[in-house]
């Protein structure tokens, strides 16, 4: 008996050792930390181009992960985009279609999955629509568009706050505020950590506009565009840096200098937009706003009479860049920040981190600002990966992904059910390095119109190689790009006869996509229709 006894006890002890051994080494579901910026182009990273900016903490996450080289958007405008991010379906689906029409609330967004099924959760910073975001167990946002300079928040427990001090620097302490003090350290957690900047009206920070004022850029090699060998939509579009963008909002110049100057508003909204965001400012901040801002306003009233149509061009050129790029300065720290938090609170090794903008934008390609468009600079956005023990180190990756992808590829990762409805595809094949089977094409539809900016309905296929578009609504023309020799997108060839195979091929493509997606004309007329009956 004695022998009998021995030998249960050690299977007992045995069988004990080897559960708390698998239990060491059962992984642990990651944390995931979602960093967003709006209207951050990929061109203003350096880790995709270094010719205008440098970033080395949003650098860092590619350094050690993966760089996405053809990521991009499915309806290229804020709310829609981020609408895309939550819900995981196209905007004819989870009907945020624009900035104007509201988000259905019925509809479910990764976020409440991930805390159903155990994630702490919480978001701060941008998130453009709706004040009471469902799946969050705290959240402090802005309302609507926010404010660069002492920002009022919308928040969960505490009603609307107002706080003083710089927005991009206010967002990026409540992010590490909360790891810090009520991070459950029992769960993982998902944390979107949402920048205003670098969005219109482009406010830096004292510290760096001091700086980026005496900068000067590169001119892109399009910008002085005039759009020949392209249709009407090109040619129409209201995005030009010179005929477009506000002079004071944008440009910084004094409402009182375009008075005395005989500068027309660009739009109703001007004159408006400086009060809103420079008028917000504390005494201590316009005093040191006006030591800086003010010698450009007396340099400009110098040179203004003097300047031709081409010399504007440059000059607001620069402006925009010396404060879009300005406003970049400081997300860059804060990302900088909160990876070394990480880093020092040994939460780096199991949290996946995505760096991404809700859309790209012109940088004064083709002369343009804002997006909207399919065409590259508007249509792709940055995407940085890192996830150590499962992306390589400094992998690049080439196929075309969408922000689409991103409710799935965290449901995945967190060992979560994703609903049937949504639409997107994991990206964790591609963190592994295996793009066996992924999609070779994505759709795209833009719908708003006739609106700001005037950038007509499209709708279009994009692959590695080509990319089909289709304007409609009240123009009917088709345009088709070569990816690969035209990488501005100078040309559109739809009509060479050389690229005839192309265009059957891809015309096919993109009714499949139709369909597989569920977007239909009956659809595009719906939409159409509501515009007007909101008009």
């Amino acid at each position: 008996m004695r022998f009998y006894a021995i030998v249960l006890l050690s299977f007992v002890l045995f069988g004990s050792c080897q559960t708390e051994q698998a239990g060491e080494q059962e992984p642990k579901r990651p944390n995931i930390l979602f960093i967003m910026s709006d209207d951050h182009a990929y061109q203003a990273i350096s880790a995709y181009s270094d010719k205008l900016i440098q970033t080395p903490n949003i650098d860092r996450i590619a350094k050690e992960g993966m760089l996405f080289t053809n990521a991009c958007v499915t309806n290229s405008i804020c709310a829609p985009s981020r609408a895309v991010i939550l819900t995981g379906k196209h905007s004819h689906l989870n009907g945020k279609i624009d900035n104007r029409f509201p988000f259905d609330t019925t509809n479910v967004t990764f976020p409440q999955l991930l805390q159903d099924n155990g994630y702490q959760t919480a978001l701060f910073g941008k998130l453009h629509f709706g004040n009471s975001p469902e799946g969050f167990d705290q959240f402090r946002i802005l309302p609507g568009q926010g404010t660069y300079y002492n920002p009022d928040f919308i928040t969960k427990n505490e009603g609307r706050i107002h706080l003083e001090g710089y927005t991009t620097d206010i967002i990026t302490d409540m992010t590490i505020d909360w790891l810090e003090e009520d991070r459950d350290t029992s769960k993982p957690f998902f944390l979107a950590y949402l920048h205003k900047a670098p969005h219109r009206e482009w406010l830096p920070a004292e510290r760096h506009y001091k700086e980026y004022i005496h900068k000067t850029f590169p001119e892109p090699a399009t910008l002085f565009d005039d759009y020949e060998g392209r249709g009407q939509a090109a040619h129409q579009a209201e995005m030009n840096l010179l005929e477009h963008m506000n002079w004071a909002g944008d440009s910084k110049i004094y409402p009182e200098v375009m008075d005395e100057l005989g500068i027309p508003e660009t739009a109703s909204w001007d004159k408006a937009a400086f009060e809103r965001e420079v008028g917000r400012q504390t005494p201590e901040q316009r005093s040191a706003w006006d030591a800086v801002y003010g010698p450009m306003n007396e340099e400009f009233k110098q040179n203004y009479p003097k300047m031709s149509r081409k010399e504007l061009m440059s000059w607001r050129y620069q402006r925009y860049m010396q404060d879009y790029l300005g406003s970049i300065a400081a997300v860059d720290e804060g990302v900088g920040k909160v990876l070394k938090y990480l880093d020092e609170h040994d939460l780096t090794e199991n949290t996946i981190v995505v760096y991404t903008s809700d859309q790209g934008f012109y940088l004064g390609e083709h002369g343009w600002f804002d997006k909207r468009f399919i065409y590259d600079e508007s249509f792709k956005t940055p995407l940085l990966v890192r996830w150590p023990g499962v992306i390589e180190p400094g992998s690049t990756n080439t196929q075309m992904v969408q922000n689409l992808d991103y409710a799935q590829t965290f449901l995945e990762a967190a060992e979560t059910p994703a609903p049937q409805d949504m639409q997107g595809e994991s990206l964790i094949p591609l963190f592994k390095g295996d793009t066996a089977g992924f999609r070779d094409a994505v759709y795209y539809h833009y719908y708003e119109y006739p609106a700001v900016h005037m950038v007509k309905r499209h709708y279009g296929i994009v692959t590695e190689d080509y990319k089909l578009v289709h304007f409609y609504d009240d123009i009917d023309e088709w345009e088709l790009y070569d990816r690969k020799k035209d990488t501005n997108e100078m040309k559109n060839v739809y009509n060479d006869p050389a690229y005839a195979e192309v265009v059957k091929d891809l015309t096919e493509k993109l009714a499949e996509l139709r369909v597989k997606y569920k977007d239909s004309e009956e659809l595009d007329q719906k939409y159409i229709e509501l515009y007007k009956t909101d008009d």
